[in-house]
């Protein structure tokens, strides 16, 4: 048996069951996903596009960015005992990200993630949707909490990419663990590099911590990026792929 989740308002095409269901045959223990519409067609045009144009990689490599799950909820297809095996939803009521935090529970059981690359959604947004509920800093808090659960113990080090206010919050943000591990912050704002660190006032640590801020070739992998995609016209982009880097390994988005 299997489980098609969709909101009330979202229309889906003829297709989607029988295309869903094939892949969830061929992946049991995956959340299949597909392509969306949306609708209005110009709403939260880059969100559409990074739902609809992550690569099959990238659907596991991006889990921590603030966008949520790689495949949207309003998509899930999965086998009905592998969902009984995850799940079920977190029912603590209004402002919990229940499709967040069953997403992230469904990873950490070896769950798999898989995306039919066809538009079997219309996808309709509206101002007094659920998600909106959601306070921000609650889904911050989790996200946080997964990347240190699930990439930073692999790594005995590395840099936070992005000397501003999201690196920053990030670095406050983590355990004190966490925190000995960042050996440097990066960015390209040449004001923020000629500062030479960035110190943690509130910090009960004796001296003050500070950490160098370098420009993005001189500082070493792995990254945490806490640089926005799809908002500097190819130009971060550019940069990181300059490095030569490989997405997962080493470096994580996580804005």
């Amino acid at each position: 048996m299997t489980l098609l989740l969709q909101e009330e308002d979202d229309v889906m095409m003829p297709q989607r069951v029988r295309l869903q269901h094939e892949a969830a045959v061929q992946h049991p223990t995956s959340i299949i996903g597909c392509q969306v519409r949306r609708d209005p067609s110009d709403s939260t045009e880059r969100y559409t596009r990074w739902i609809n144009q992550l690569t099959s990689d990238q659907l596991l490599t991006q889990v921590f960015t603030s966008h949520g799950p790689t495949v949207i909820m309003p998509t899930w297809f999965c086998s009905r005992a592998w969902f009984s095996h995850v799940g079920p939803f977190d029912e603590g009521g209004q402002g919990v990200p229940e499709d967040l935090l069953l997403f992230y529970e469904h990873l950490r059981r070896g769950g798999g993630v898989f995306r039919v690359d066809h538009k079997l959604l219309l996808y309709r947004y509206h101002p007094y949707a659920a998600t909106h509920s959601v306070l921000e800093m609650t889904i911050w808090t989790h996200r946080v909490h997964f990347l240190e659960e699930q990439v930073l113990p692999r790594w005995k080090s590395f840099t936070i990419w992005n000397a501003g206010k999201q690196g920053r919050r990030l670095y406050r943000s983590l355990t004190a663990a966490s925190r000995r591990k960042v050996m440097a912050f990066c960015d390209v704002d040449e004001n923020k590099i000629r500062k030479g660190f960035y110190c943690h006032e509130d910090s009960e640590e004796r001296p003050k911590p500070k950490v160098p801020i370098l420009h993005f070739q001189a500082a070493q992998s792995p990254f945490v990026i806490c640089v926005k995609l799809d908002l500097t016209g190819g130009e971060f982009e550019d940069n990181l792929k300059s490095l030569h880097l490989q997405e997962g390994q080493d470096f994580v988005h996580f804005s």
